[in-house]
């Protein structure tokens, strides 16, 4: 009965679709209709419809999508003849169906995603043995030691678990490098990473040559080691405790399987995040791939490696003689390789490690620029859509995961198309402006609903245009370079812990500014052409909004490369840890508040806190959750502050011996519980109507403050400016 209840619920969607999109195009019928399945798409999302409903309503949405497709394609495309038009028309309209077409990739992959998997306890007797690989280049070594204590702490039998630190910045060529400078900077890393490993019970790998970048390490590693699986996490991604107990067992569940995937969880705001000051209530640009599209794509056996944060099973990695180096995105393009080979993954959605993602606009920028220029090596030289041996949905899948990375032309074209009618008259939306409002604004409406639904509390409004636009300024050329010569991108690693020291623009900022300029003449020459030619107002008016929607966008992405001072590269995570505050002779019950990877708050209880502060040194002693004796970690106070009977300190911890990198790695990054919280603290569906409200309040604001950073920039480069006929000398 059940079944049968479905399979008409299933037919009257169909017939509906259908119906819709085979409805003659009429404007009025056209609006009864879109007003009509709005209302019930937001009378469905007010009772939070899950299972078949959702799909129901997603059905729906696909509805007035195809809709907009078939009136765009039989009646607005401009005549051959007018090549003026037709060129940019037909540009404007591959766009279109782009966006059209990742939709529904979308929604083949995330409409119903897999819940999250619970962990497969494994018996202490079966649990296999495990290499820990760091790839390492040019980070900082107190960095590392954080990395590494916290991959030796562990929860598993310390026989079968092997840390190595991957070192590329130490290797033989490094080292005997002509400029002297480069080769003695390589021979002290070489030795005091060496030392460091020693210290704390890793081994430290380097090699001859840097050949074939992170992949030709990592294989290097490979050919060192025997362990049954390969743990790889990047150089400033650190471990929890329980993260080889959360993920090992699957691998003992099927012999077939080569990969567990788990979220990586970022510790600091990335630059939009940061700059925008959405870092503690909005959810990170990551969540909505970690928390959704790799659900999405585990239930087609399509969930792909991430470069860190997962584990491998060897003997699949030495099927395909290691990691594959063919592009610079070695991850997915070792996951496309032996998924064609029916190996199989898995990925468990729960943060079980905490780094640094990129603190500049330019870091980011270049971080995504290899991601981007990777991703359609992979297409050009593997081409997972003719893969032999993919399924059909994993061909879907990466074929959505690499054709998402030319998103930086359709929005390049939806940024410029309004000014082509404003500025040059050019006719490339042959319609009028009833009907250009009424479908395109149906669409638009319809689209944001089915994103609402898909990702909820993971993207909010708007804010995914707002990643693509300031991506796409500096990602089209580095795309477009790719596709002439594909084998031209190298490696470059990702700059990480920086600060900022003071507010200033970005150094690739300019553009941006020149954009909105472009925009906001946009805006002017609207007004002036509905004065002029009033005759043509309803279409000037409707691509002046197009262009006002654009110029909001460019006045948002203002505020981005405005770069906020933040001296910290963490934002503190709550704990809540009892521990004892002071020193030897003085020691006062006390609370760990927060902490990040530099320091920590602390709020000490008892009348003579105010005396165990005095100094400007002290400790903090606390049990590890790995067990043992207490034990003390010294810090350097740098403020305080009495709260009632309580006194608030702020710390900085001092890393003078092993014991204390592996103290502060507990303290960290231990408990992967708190990473989870703070993820969920921040998760809320503001929907899109207020969502929407919210983000046009937002970039409002950071086109003042924009604008008020790029004064500043003027002024200060005036007065440094030398005066002329100023005195010599």
């Amino acid at each position: 009965m059940g079944k049968l209840v479905l399979g008409i619920m299933w037919a009257l969607a169909a017939a509906c679709v259908i119906f819709i999109v085979s409805m003659p195009i009429n404007l009025q019928a056209h609006l009864i209709a879109g007003t009509i399945v709005l209302a019930v798409m937001i009378a469905m999302k007010m009772f939070r419809p899950e299972g078949t409903w959702r799909l129901v309503a997603l059905s729906l949405g696909t509805a007035i999508v195809l809709r907009y497709v078939y009136w765009r394609t039989t009646s607005t495309i401009p005549p051959v003849s007018q090549l003026e038009n037709f060129i940019p028309g037909l540009l404007l309209y591959l766009a279109e169906m782009y966006s059209v077409f990742m939709l529904a990739l979308s929604l083949f992959i995330v409409a119903r995603p897999l819940p999250s998997r619970p962990a497969i306890e494994v018996a202490e007797a079966e649990l296999p043995s495990v290499d820990v690989f760091i790839p390492s280049y040019n980070e900082p070594a107190v960095l590392l030691a954080d990395t590494v204590a916290a991959a030796k702490a562990m929860d598993y039998p310390p026989d079968r678990l092997t840390v190595w630190l991957l070192d590329d910045g130490g290797t033989v060529q490094k080292r005997n490098a002509d400029d002297v400078a480069t080769a003695q900077a390589a021979q002290e890393r070489h030795l005091e990473l060496q030392q460091l490993c020693a210290d704390l019970g890793a081994h430290y790998l380097t090699r001859e040559r840097n050949e074939h970048a992170k992949a030709g390490n990592l294989n290097n590693g490979l050919a060192h080691s025997s362990g049954d699986l390969i743990a790889v996490f990047d150089a400033d991604h650190a471990p929890a405790r329980s993260f080889l107990r959360e993920t090992v067992g699957y691998f003992n569940e099927d012999p077939r399987l080569f990969l567990v995937q788990t979220p990586h969880f970022f510790l600091n705001p990335d630059p939009l995040e940061r700059n925008l000051r959405t870092f503690e209530k909005m959810p990170s640009e990551n969540e909505m791939f970690y928390g959704i599209i790799q659900r999405g794509l585990d239930k087609w056996n399509a969930s792909f490696f991430c470069g860190s944060a997962a584990v491998l099973r060897r003997e699949a990695l030495e099927e395909t003689d290691g990691f594959a180096g063919v592009s610079i995105t070695e991850d997915c393009e070792t996951a496309v390789e032996l998924h064609s080979r029916g190996w199989n993954s898995v990925y468990v959605d729960k943060p079980l490690i905490a780094g640094l993602q990129p603190a500049t606009f330019a870091s980011f920028i270049g971080q995504r620029s290899r991601w981007a220029q990777g991703m359609m090596q992979i297409l050009r030289f593997r081409f997972p859509p003719l893969k032999r041996g993919l399924s059909l949905p994993q061909r879907l899948c990466y074929m959505s995961s690499t054709l998402f990375w030319l998103f930086p032309f359709p929005r390049t074209i939806f940024l410029l198309a309004p000014l082509f009618y404003l500025f040059f008259d050019l006719q490339i939306f042959t319609a009028s402006g009833g009907e250009f409002l009424a479908y395109t604004l149906s669409y638009m409406v319809v689209n944001l609903m089915m994103q609402n639904y898909l990702y909820g509390r993971f993207r909010w409004p708007w804010i995914s245009e707002l990643y693509e636009y300031i991506q796409s300024v500096h990602l089209l050329p580095a795309v477009i370079s790719v596709m002439l010569n594909p084998r031209k991108p190298t490696f470059k690693v990702t700059a990480k812990d920086e600060s900022i020291s003071t507010s200033r623009l970005s150094e690739l900022s300019r553009p941006f500014f020149l954009i909105f300029a472009l925009l906001l003449v946009g805006v002017g020459v609207t007004a002036w052409r509905v004065y002029a030619e009033p005759w043509k107002a309803d279409v000037t008016l409707v691509v002046g909004g197009w262009n006002l929607l654009n110029l909001i966008m460019a006045g948002c992405a203002l505020g981005v490369v405005s770069e906020r001072r933040e001296r910290a590269a963490t934002r503190r995570v709550k704990v809540n840890r009892r521990c004892e505050f002071g020193r030897e002779g003085l020691w006062l019950p006390a609370m760990i508040e927060d902490v990040s990877v530099n320091g920590a708050r602390v709020r000490i209880h008892g009348k003579n806190a105010q005396g165990a502060v005095a100094e400007g040194q002290a400790n903090i002693r606390f049990t590890p959750l790995s067990g043992g004796d207490p034990a003390a970690l010294p810090v350097v106070i740098r403020n305080s502050e009495k709260e009632g009977d309580t006194l608030a300190v702020g710390c900085q911890y001092v890393r003078s011996l092993p014991d204390h990198h592996r103290l502060v790695a507990d303290l960290i990054f231990a408990n992967a519980d708190q990473w989870t919280q703070f993820q969920k603290s921040r998760r809320r569906n503001p929907g899109v109507v207020i969502g929407t409200l919210w983000f046009l309040r937002l970039a409002l604001y950071q086109t003042w403050r924009g604008l008020v950073y790029l004064l500043r920039g003027v002024r200060a480069s005036e007065e440094r400016r030398p005066v002329a006929g100023g005195a010599r000398t």
